[in-house]
């Protein structure tokens, strides 16, 4: 689910000289920069002002990057959608940016090239879209999880619960083997309940799971409680 009736705000750190600090999770870099105006696309395309607030995980990190406002500004919010009440985080103007879409598999590559995973698995859909390029950056291989019928082969699947009824999620039995490394990758965590069925997935099969990372992270729907221990990396915490 890609949506929230929450909107993005802005937390920032300030120096001795009162200038914005923008902190980010690139454990690479420790460059201090002055924070830019944000604008966003709205629904009618025009520009507006926006400001970001970016995950109480970066800021404890204590390192700042400039690529993290790039990313926040393009992602465009659309009110009432899909119903009325609802604010849409579109991730789709942030595929139209190469730099800012460059930038993100740049962030979650930098924190886990290092890290030994062995496979990354996809959320249907968006997760498709980030989760590809990030296993070929580290050397991983790429799985897709996907809605019930979707797969070809013989699968496993694993029933997750929705806000009204219940859904499943189902995986190729043998793309991943007992004793690999998994990342599960989405483009955002709302109820969790999507991650939480892909975590039970790799773990059947014996895989590790390593970590879930995400893009965006609404946490007035408290998604991130429901991994238990599983670590949750996100770039965007959405208030």
């Amino acid at each position: 689910m890609n949506s929230s009736s929450v909107s993005l705000k802005t937390s920032f750190i300030c120096n001795d000289n009162n200038k914005k600090l923008l902190f980010s999770p690139n454990l690479n870099s420790s460059k201090r920069i002055t924070v830019p105006k944000i604008r966003y696309f709205s629904a009618n395309n025009s520009f507006d002002n926006l400001s970001t607030k970016f995950s109480q995980q970066n800021l404890k990190d204590g390192l700042q990057d400039d690529r993290i406002a790039r990313i926040s500004s393009a992602i465009r919010l659309i009110p009432d959608f899909p119903k009325p009440g609802i604010m849409f985080q579109d991730i789709t103007t942030l595929l139209l940016d190469p730099k800012a879409f460059q930038d993100t598999i740049d962030l979650f590559v930098e924190r886990y090239k290092d890290k030994d995973i062995t496979v990354v698995a996809g959320m249907e859909a968006r997760g498709f879209i980030f989760g590809p390029p990030i296993a070929l950056a580290i050397g991983a291989k790429f799985v897709p999880m996907r809605k019930p019928k979707k797969l070809p082969g013989e699968v496993i699947s694993e029933e997750y619960s929705l806000e009204y009824g219940t859904d499943k999620l189902e995986m190729h039995v043998g793309a991943v083997q007992a004793g690999e490394r998994a990342l599960i990758v989405d483009d955002l965590i709302a109820t969790g309940g999507t991650l939480c069925a892909g975590i039970k997935l790799l773990e059947r099969v014996g895989a590790e799971v390593v970590e879930c990372a995400c893009l965006i992270e609404l946490p007035e729907l408290k998604g991130r409680d429901r991994l238990g221990n599983k670590p949750l990396f996100i770039l965007v915490s959405a208030v």
